[in-house]
């Protein structure tokens, strides 16, 4: 017996079931591989715009790096130089150079306070000056400090020749620091062993070297820079900075560079020509430096000159 209303529910639920199948219907394997092949074309034709402009980014970046490790070296050296005691520059070598910095100076008092010293005043009470014509003990210091010394630092007194104050000549440790004893006198009063500082010199200049743990001379080393790269594309050289005792005779080589600072790496190249007489008084002194330093196939060269200063 054929009933209106149940053959109307199968209609319906033969209508929804039908709906549902149409509903969860997915792509083909076909369309699957055609999306596919159509997103690839469109990502390798994006990446031929990307791909420059990426590698571009990367490689400026690394110029700027390079670049700023090359200026920073370069500075560096720089202000050694300038605050160099005079004529302490020695170059064995175009890879690398000595020298010895100073901390502070000023000048120092040539000859009694003939107005302020009294009648019997003593050593410890008379004024101090520096008198080159004999071994002294100490002077007053007559111009501001910007920086105090500490006993066992040097004191370099009108050092003229590249070895002199290396071997000893110009320079003596300080043993003592102190106020003057009058304010007319001077700042301070330095003191060290009985030394005979250059005869003759009345340039009253003195200039202070930091005893740094009986270390006190600086030498820049360019360690390994051949002008190649390696496989991949960095400069094979370090750059060194080294601390030192004084060594008396003038250096035939670069030394070696165990437990040396490194100031920068990658150098491919570098050249250090220091000219002590440049100038029609032969006063002034020029140092000229380059570095070359790559990273990557990408290679920066920086150039700097600094003036010496070499009237002691």
């Amino acid at each position: 017996m054929n009933n209106p209303a149940t053959h109307k529910r199968a209609e319906i639920h033969e209508h929804r079931r039908a709906s549902s199948s149409i509903g969860v219907r997915g792509f083909t394997l076909v369309e699957l591989v055609i999306v596919i092949a159509l997103t690839g074309v469109i990502a390798a034709g994006l990446m031929v715009f990307f791909i420059p402009a990426t590698n571009s980014y990367f490689d400026a970046r690394r110029r700027a790096g390079l670049t700023d490790n090359a200026d920073t070296a370069l500075r560096r050296m720089a202000r050694d130089i300038r605050m160099a005691v005079p004529n302490s520059i020695r170059s064995p070598s175009n890879h690398c150079f000595e020298l010895l910095p100073t901390i502070t100076g000023g000048r120092y008092r040539l000859a009694s306070d003939v107005t302020n010293d009294a009648a019997t005043c003593t050593t410890a009470t008379c004024s101090m000056p520096l008198d080159t014509s004999q071994p002294s003990t100490g002077f007053d210091v007559l111009s501001p400090m910007s920086t105090l010394p500490a006993v066992g630092d040097w004191v370099v007194i009108g050092n003229q020749n590249p070895n002199d104050v290396y071997a000893g000549t110009t320079r003596a440790a300080i043993t003592a620091i102190a106020s003057s004893p009058q304010a007319t006198f001077g700042q301070q009063r330095l003191s060290f062993n009985a030394h005979q500082f250059p005869l003759g010199y009345a340039g009253g200049r003195f200039s202070i070297v930091a005893n740094n743990g009986n270390a006190p001379a600086v030498f820049y080393v360019c360690e390994g820079a051949d002008g190649t790269v390696d496989a991949q594309g960095n400069g094979k050289g370090t750059l060194y900075r080294l601390h030192h005792g004084f060594t008396p005779a003038y250096p035939t080589a670069c030394p070696a560079t165990a437990d040396a600072a490194v100031v920068t790496r990658n150098v491919r190249s570098c050249n250090f020509v220091y000219n002590p007489t440049i100038g029609s008084t032969q006063q002034r002194g020029f140092v000229w430096m380059q570095l070359d330093l790559s990273d990557s196939n990408e290679t920066v060269s920086l150039s700097f000159g600094a003036h010496v200063d070499n009237v002691p």
